[in-house]
């Protein structure tokens, strides 16, 4: 079994795409080995905790076992173990030695969030991945090929998945976005091969998670003709409200649909999986299993 993919990466600079979203570039002699291969690649961040300097992280094993590497940082003091969170490459800079991460700034800031408002060039974090042990259970770049069209839609924290997703797209594919965002100030513009129609929704004084906009402009939209693939994201209530629009009103095939909740209303990551949050898991997996039937 391969070495476990852990690195420590330095800031190598920290800028404002919008208002309200933060884009830091890490750069580090392990980025050499770092494969980039699709769109919508997740790793795991580790975050500092107060009067840490470096993220304090286990040492990979030789032989690869990431059960016992977990377990050997779940053994870490809980005022000790650094914070994880998981979060998608936004660019990959091979030339430059970096990668990209977008930052959804907001009041509630949780410990990403407070990392990346003040994350200045040196700072040190600790990544997992990319890794097929965690990887998305749909090959993108097939399911996108096999449709005629592509249904984006999700808030500003899917914002950078769909942003690697829309630059991926080759030239004769067809999207349509539906993205939420606080206001005007925080749309952003992309480069694309493909056909884009993009839909900015907003918030206006709504907070995040309190707002219908999304499902609702989903909802009332005029699909295009033929058979789709749609990838959902954002706010865990908000992706299961458009799932089961898609499944159950639209006659979409849960095959043909890649689905994740990045964040709960009122729960963060370090809190308990609900039902839903465990129903959604198993039939993650069972989509899985019988795409690979």
């Amino acid at each position: 079994m391969d070495k476990l993919p852990v690195w420590f990466l330095d800031v190598a600079d920290a800028k404002r795409v919008s208002p309200h979203m933060a884009r830091i570039t890490l750069t580090g002699d392990d980025l050499a080995d770092f494969v980039y291969a699709e769109p919508d690649q997740q790793v795991k961040l580790y975050f500092p905790r107060p009067g840490q300097a470096v993220p304090r992280l286990p040492e990979p094993n030789a032989d690869g076992n990431l059960m016992a590497w977990y377990q050997a940082y779940n053994e870490i003091p809980d005022d000790e173990r650094p914070w994880m969170r998981s979060y998608t490459i936004r660019a990959r800079d091979a030339e430059r030695n970096t990668i990209d991460i977008d930052f959804v700034l907001h009041e509630d800031a949780g410990p990403a969030t407070r990392w990346a408002a003040s994350a200045k060039p040196g700072d040190t974090i600790g990544v997992f991945g990319p890794s097929t042990m965690f990887a998305r259970p749909v090959a993108l770049s097939h399911s996108i090929g096999a449709a005629d069209w592509v249904l984006l839609a999700g808030d500003d924290t899917a914002l950078p998945a769909m942003s690697t997703i829309i630059e991926w797209l080759p030239e004769d594919a067809v999207a349509v976005a539906y993205i939420e965002v606080n206001g005007t100030e925080d749309e952003q513009r992309f480069d694309t091969r493909g056909t884009l129609t993009t839909h900015w929704l907003h918030r206006a004084d709504a907070k995040p998670g309190h707002s219908d906009a999304l499902v609702e402009a989903v909802r009332d939209a005029v699909f295009p003709e033929g058979s789709v693939f749609a990838w959902l994201g954002g706010e865990s209530g908000a992706v299961r409200a458009l799932r089961r629009h898609l499944v159950n009103d639209r006659g979409i095939d849960k095959r043909a649909i890649d689905f994740a909740g990045y964040w709960r209303l009122k729960l963060t990551q370090d809190d308990a999986p609900t039902e839903e949050d465990m129903a959604e898991a198993m039939e993650r997996v069972a989509d899985a299993q019988t795409s690979s039937a």
